[in-house]
């Protein structure tokens, strides 16, 4: 028996509760490790792991826009609504993210540079990437003249993806878009307003190819012919993702070099195909976990945390990075750091469970607080 829609979905938000907890353990890590805490294998580690939920939560947007385009096609809807509807969702995710740059400049008013509004950070890149996943499925969709949409949505996302990821180590250097002031070639490769590509930006070239691998395997996952296979795509697809790793790894040992200038760690398409394989065999394993494993076991803080990842992924910042930070900056040890990270943990959890109960309910909750005190 196929499972239900809930529990079909059930992984996807425990994968971004994954991607939430990775985020909160390099973000504590980085901003409250102090002195020769930071120079551990510990704190490698960490920060190893850091480079995991970006390539997460795009490749989780891809697949949601998926969801979601399969789902307007089964309700009869027509490409131009469908795609219209996805990139409107991307443009307010992207109003989001440049609100957020504009709030946390405001907070730290006096002490953070002007260019900082500009940064593009990884809620832009989200946003952006349902807008392109958006358009393009509305290309396909009014091109596709008969049959399943599900073979060419997938098909021209992998494409689109692969060819993102292959054209970023040019885009980063000998074909710059020098042309464009600073704001806008940042988005291009993250040179921000530091005369080159800056590695810890999020810009289109490579960081949105992934939410296309996402499209990719969304696209078949959710097809109708798919349904009552869906566990066998997966785990072909966990497999498939561990020989990805493989092949990319001897691809990256071969002498041959077809750019100019190579960089491994941050535009190397090896290196992004090691990371699509890591994405399909964590997506098996969450999987396998919440379909047959203690993840389908009641309550799962890791599935409340993901519906409400954005939240959380607000909130949390302020108080790891700003202002309002709970602990000093650069100063705790790891035991200090580590239960400083607890403490962001169970915070956001209980504002995420805290989200979710009060959800709908804003009529109610105004209705209260407008109600008369009555005197005894």
């Amino acid at each position: 028996m196929p499972p239900s829609a809930s529990s079909r979905l059930a992984y996807i938000d425990w994968m971004r509760g994954l991607a939430c907890v990775l985020m909160f353990q390099t973000h504590c890590y980085d901003s409250w490790l102090g002195g020769s805490a930071r120079k551990t294998t510990f704190f490698m580690w960490s920060q190893l792991g850091g480079t995991l939920p970006a390539p997460l939560f795009l490749f989780l947007a891809g697949i949601s826009v998926a969801f979601v385009v399969q789902r307007s096609l089964q309700k009869g809807k027509l490409p131009g609504e469908i795609g219209l509807a996805a990139i409107r969702r991307g443009a307010e995710v992207l109003g989001l993210g440049l609100l957020f740059r504009l709030q946390e400049f405001a907070i730290a008013l006096g002490w953070a540079p002007w260019s900082d509004l500009f940064r593009v950070d990884i809620l832009n890149t989200i946003g952006i990437s349902i807008m392109l996943t958006g358009a393009m499925c509305w290309a396909v969709l009014s091109l596709r003249r008969s049959g399943g949409a599900s073979i060419p949505l997938a098909a021209t996302a992998a494409v689109v993806g692969l060819t993102i990821s292959a054209l970023s180590p040019l885009l980063w250097t000998v074909w710059r878009p020098r042309f464009l002031p600073w704001p806008l070639e940042s988005y291009i490769n993250g040179v921000h307003n530091l005369g080159e590509p800056q590695p810890w930006l999020f810009p289109i070239f490579p960081w949105t190819a992934f939410a296309f691998i996402g499209l990719a395997l969304g696209s078949v996952l959710f097809s109708q012919w798919a349904r009552e296979k869906e566990a066998t795509i997966v785990l072909l697809a966990g497999a498939g993702g561990i020989l990805l790793i493989y092949l990319a790894r001897w691809l990256d040992a071969r002498p041959l070099q077809l750019y100019p200038v190579y960089d491994f760690w941050h535009t190397s398409p090896n290196f992004f195909l090691i990371r699509v394989g890591l994405l399909l065999a964590i997506l098996a394993g969450v999987y396998a976990w919440c379909r047959w494993g203690a993840g389908a076991w009641g309550f799962s803080p890791l599935v409340q945390l993901g519906q409400t990842s954005l939240l959380v992924y607000w909130v949390h910042i302020e108080f790891v990075y700003g202002r309002f930070s709970i602990l000093t900056r650069r100063a705790q040890s790891i035991q200090g750091a580590s239960l400083g990270l607890l403490t962001i943990f169970l915070a956001m959890l209980a504002l995420s469970i805290a989200r979710t109960k009060l959800k709908g309910r804003g009529s109610e909750i105004v209705a209260w607080l407008r109600k008369p005190v009555r005197v005894s």
